[in-house]
């Protein structure tokens, strides 16, 4: 079984005020295009940048991000 990654990206931005990607993007130092692709699960964070979310959001990693296994 390969493990995969889900996020709550989408649903911290919500929580904290609806911030946009561009928004959280500016935050971290990306692009909003990386914001887009690391919500749809088509690319995975570096730790840093997983770290430099949680502190964004002011949580931990695991409350933005899961393992999950896949068939």
């Amino acid at each position: 079984m390969e493990k995969g990654l889900t996020n709550k990206i989408k649903l911290k931005r919500l929580e904290n005020g609806d911030i946009t990607q561009e928004e959280l993007a500016n935050k971290i130092g990306v692009s909003r295009q990386t914001i887009n692709a690391i919500e749809k699960g088509k690319f995975n964070p570096s730790v840093k940048l997983a770290l430099k979310m949680a502190k964004v959001f002011n949580c931990s990693v695991e409350d933005i991000f899961k393992l999950t296994e896949e068939e």
